[in-house]
Order: structure tokens, then sequence, then C-alpha cells
């Protein structure tokens, strides 16, 4: 077939001959080629490889290489933002001005629900970019407050950092999501929790050090502050150094589905339609919206509450520490290619049913030996690590950390099995977020009202429970051995030779030719 009959050649024509061929992947055509090759198509400085000896690196445009930036860049913003928060109270003794913070922040994260149109509009790095601007900012609040007690810098710090925070979660969602190909979409995410934990994990070094000696409980030091400010500052300004979506490169050799025109008026509509088409997705907001709502309990009402600040800091480490080993474990098992998908899907939430029952029923153990009200009398001592009591609470921590990561991986991984289009995985991406601001508004207040832990403990579980139960239909009826490309297209403006190249393209039409002979 000549060249110029290729190019105006129908793509619903082509998808409905696919189809009825042979029910080969379309993207396998793309592997009978160097997929990195420089063409016409695929050019710039960013499609250089390193070679060292006789292994090329793969270039800035793969998709796992801008995997890995993003993962950078979410382990120095998101990531040093998790060791502070995870100190209980953003470092300070007395929860009550990180919790109206946080209460400033989620109320404007809302509008992470929007945010995924915004990306699409904007692109993977200035959104990122954006994003990463408010971390450092919300840090510098709470050294500030330390000295001067402006409690308006910190409640800006939350709203700033609650308007930025969405773009850099947009972005990344997209990325993690649909940079993958479907076979490797738990790899791809276990990939960056790990080095997005790692953030939180250096972090905590930072508060440990500077308090290896703090056996009560006290503020933690300036240069902790000082140096997460620093950090944040440097990840924001990475964030520019992501390429734009249409520019990279699967590991099958075919691009990422995307809007080729966004306009905002596009991405209005885009969104609207995902209602219409996607209707399930509204089943999934419980299980997105209990994924951050526990955090309050666990680093206000466990860690801040009961434990010295070196102890607090130590089991901040553990705890992210620990989520590095979550995630990894659950991402091997959802992308087990000895199980088909639908059933790793199964599994997979029996496995969050499960172990959400176990970990939290010894959580309870532990939620019932104190309450608020003794704490704040100041009956109980903070617990130090020296003391003989401390391994127990200590485990359950760690175990806290397991099902964090193992609670979101799967939570990401069940959103990118159904859609591999970058552009809906975005919108859903902002979903994820916006249900997660909802929760942390309600969390905060419940926390901030003094409300008793073991009702915040209770509520927490519960959520977990009930939006895993809800998650089941979906995961049962939704969930497809693989994601058709023409269904991944209607959502794009893109056509079949912009996903797989004129060189994929080609070799399916030369591979009809000789079927045909």
């Amino acid at each position: 077939m000549p060249e110029s009959e290729t190019k105006s050649a129908d793509v619903s024509e082509i998808i409905e001959e696919i189809s009825a061929k042979d029910a080969k992947n379309v993207d396998s055509y793309a592997k009978d080629f160097d997929i990195y090759a420089i063409t016409e198509e695929n050019n710039g400085w960013y499609t250089k490889r390193l070679q060292i000896g006789s292994y090329k690196f793969p270039p800035y445009n793969s998709a796992f290489i801008q995997l890995l930036m993003t993962s950078f860049i979410c382990f120095l913003c998101p990531g040093i933002h998790n060791a502070l928060s995870g100190m209980g109270g953003g470092g300070r003794i007395d929860a009550s001005t990180s919790n109206i913070a946080g209460i400033a922040f989620s109320c404007v994260s809302i509008l992470g629900f929007f945010y995924g149109g915004i990306c699409n509009r904007l692109g993977v790095n200035q959104t990122m970019a954006l994003g990463g601007i408010g971390y450092s900012v919300y840090a510098a609040a709470f050294l500030c407050y330390n000295h001067t007690h402006n409690i308006g810098f910190v409640i800006f710090g939350g709203v700033l950092l609650g308007a930025c925070c969405n773009f850099l979660w947009s972005a990344q969602g997209t990325v993690m999501m649909s940079y993958p190909i479907e076979s490797h979409k738990g790899l791809y995410i276990s990939v960056f929790w790990i080095i997005f934990n790692l953030g939180a994990v250096i972090g905590s070094i930072i508060p440990l050090a500077n308090n290896i000696h703090v056996t009560t409980a006290k503020v933690v030091a300036d240069g902790t502050y000082a140096a997460f400010i620093a950090l944040m500052a440097v990840g924001a300004l990475l964030g520019m150094c992501l390429l734009p979506a249409g520019k990279v490169i699967k590991s099958d050799g075919t691009r990422v589905i995307i809007q080729k025109n966004p306009s905002w008026r596009s991405e209005i509509q885009g969104f609207a339609s995902v209602f219409h088409t996607d209707t399930y997705i509204i089943a999934l907001f419980p299980l997105f919206l209990a994924s951050n709502f526990f955090y309050t309990y666990q680093f206000n009402d466990v860690n801040a509450a009961r434990f010295s600040t070196r102890t607090r800091a130590l089991n901040n480490l553990l705890y992210w520490f620990c989520q590095m080993f979550g995630s990894f474990i659950i991402g091997y098992l959802l992308d087990w290619s000895y199980l088909t998908r639908r059933m790793r899907a199964k599994v997979g939430v029996i496995f969050l049913f499960v172990i959400t029952m176990a970990i939290w029923g010894g959580g309870w153990a532990y939620a019932k030996s104190y309450t608020r009200a003794e704490v704040k009398s100041g009956k109980l001592t903070v617990m130090d690590w020296s003391d003989s009591g401390y391994i127990g609470p200590m485990f359950l921590f760690m175990f806290y950390g397991v099902y964090d990561a193992m609670y979101q991986t799967f939570c990401y991984w069940l959103i990118g099995s159904l859609t591999n289009n970058a552009r809906k995985l975005a919108i859903f991406a902002g979903f994820y977020k916006g249900m997660q601001c909802v929760g942390g508004i309600i969390v905060f207040c419940m926390d901030w009202k003094l409300v008793e832990y073991h009702a915040i403990f209770g509520t927490s579980w519960a959520l977990l429970a009930f939006g895993i139960l809800l998650a089941v239909p979906i995961v049962f009826l939704k969930v497809k051995e693989s994601t058709a490309i023409e269904e991944d297209l209607k959502f794009s403006d893109e056509t079949l030779e912009d996903v797989i190249g004129k060189r994929g393209l080609e070799a399916y039409i030369s591979n009809g030719e000789e079927e045909k002979v």
C-alpha cells in the first residue's frame, strides 16, 4: 500500500481489520524494530543513548527513565514532606497547628478533582514543576511558627500546598499509570513507590540525627526544617526536566496515548464525559477517600501522642522504610505472569481485605490501651525506644507502613488496569487525590475538635473495609485481560499511526499483505 493511502486510511477501518484478523495485539508490530531508533518521528537530544561497553542505556525519552525522573522529584518534594508530617504535628508537640494547616490544605486540595484536565492542557512537565512549589513554603511556615507563632503563615502554607500538590500528583499519576505497558504496571508503581518513600526514609534520618539525645517530647530542631526546605526547592526545579508525554516511548515501542491538541474546552468536555462513559468510577470513591484517612490517626494520635521526639523520628523512618517492601510485594503479585490479569485483580482485592482485618485488628489491641484524656492530662509518660514495652508498638507502626504501601499500590494498579489512555488516567488521578482530600478534611476536623482516639481509629478502619468491599464488583466486572487499543483511542484525537508509529503501521500492513498471499 502506498504511503499516501496509509496516511489517509480511516483508523476505524484499520482497527476493525485488526480485530477481524487474528487477535494479535497491534503493539507487537512495533517490536520488529529498534524501538529507540532515531527517526523523523523520534528525533532530538532526548533520543541519544549512553553506551558503556556493549550495553546501551535507554534514551531520556524512554518511559522508564521518565518514571525514574518523576520518582526522584517526588522523592524530594512529597517524600521529604512525608518525613515532616510523619513526625506528627508537623514536628511540633501539639498537633493543633498542623491540623489547622491540614484543614486549609485539604479544603483547597478538593479542587484536585479538576486537575487532571489541567495536566492534560499544560503537560506533565509544567504541571509537575508547579506542583513542587508549595512543599518548601509549607515547611518554611512551620519553621517560622516555631519562632514567631505566625499562624497566618501556617494557614497560607497549607492553602498553597493544597493548590500546588494536586498539580504534582496529577502529573505523577499520569506518568505512573499510562507510561508502562500492561504487564509492567505493578513494576512501575512499585519502583515509583520505593524511590518516593526513600525520600521519606532519608528525610526521617535528618530529624533522628538532630534529635538523637531528646528522650522527651520537644519541637524538632531548626536544622531539620532548613534541610527539608532546601531539598523540596530542588525537587520543584527538577519538574521542568520532564519531557512532554507525546515524546515518550514505551518499552514495546508504542507511544503514550494523549490528546494531541488539547484546549481548555476539550478538557472540560473530556472531564464531563467521563461521568457518562465511566460512571463506575464513582463506586471507587470510598476506596480513594480511605487511602490517606488513617494518616492523622497514625501520625498525630499514635506517634506524636505516645512517643518521645527521637522515638517519633525512628518510628517515622521505619514506617516509610517498610513501605518500600510493601509496595514491592504487592507490585510483584499484581504483575505475576502465572496468573491472568483478571485473576490477579481478584487475588489482590481479597488479599488487601484480609490484611486490613489482620493489621488493623492488631492496631485495636494497642489503640484501646490509652485515651486522649489520659494523654492530655499527662498521666501517661511518653515512650522511648529504650523502654521495655517499645518493641510491640514499633512493629505495629512498621506494619502500618507496609499496609499503606500495599493499599495505595493496589489502588493505582486498579485504576491503571481500567485504561491505558493518559488523558483519562490524568482525570482518574485527579479523582483519586480529590477524594483523599475530602477524607483529609473530615479527619483533620475530627482531630482538631479532639474527638476520642478510639473513634478516629474505628472510622479509619471502617472506611478502609467499606472502600475495599465496594471495589469488589469493579474488580470482578471491569478489569479485562487487556484493554483494546480502539477503546483507548476513543478518548483521544490520536490515530493508530500516532500510537504505534509509521514503521509499526507499515509492519502491520506488510504482515497483512503476506498473510493474503
